[in-house]
């Protein structure tokens, strides 16, 4: 991962690239991603830069709490009744390809165990 914090997610904020944006608040934006592993893939990030879940502090308590009430609600809103999968991915071996902290959705379909 890049150590800057000049990302993707950060042009997706700005309105600087496209994206199929589901939901946005003042502190989070949730979109469809590109790549989706799942018939239903949407990605939850926050505005705020923070690289990965390794660099979270005691003070993002309230905006991770409002990431995962916002991931909850927009799996509601795609009608992932029968369940969903929530995932983030940390660092190189955790699969993180972006160096900013977000959650996967994913469902729409049964999840398999272990997912690899």
């Amino acid at each position: 991962m890049s150590e800057t914090t000049e990302t993707i997610f950060s042009k997706i904020i700005r309105r600087e690239i496209p994206a199929d944006i589901v939901y946005e608040d003042e502190l989070a934006i949730a979109f469809k991603d590109v790549h989706p592993q799942a018939p239903v893939h949407i990605l939850v990030i926050p505005k705020q830069p923070i690289k990965s879940l390794v660099d979270i502090t005691s003070g993002d308590r309230d905006l991770m709490s409002h990431l995962l009430l916002t991931a909850q609600q927009v799996a509601i809103n795609a009608g992932l009744n029968n369940g969903y999968r929530l995932v983030i991915n940390t660092g190189n071996d955790g699969g993180q390809t972006v160096s900013h902290i977000h959650l996967h959705i994913l469902g729409g379909r049964q999840m398999t165990w272990p997912p690899g």
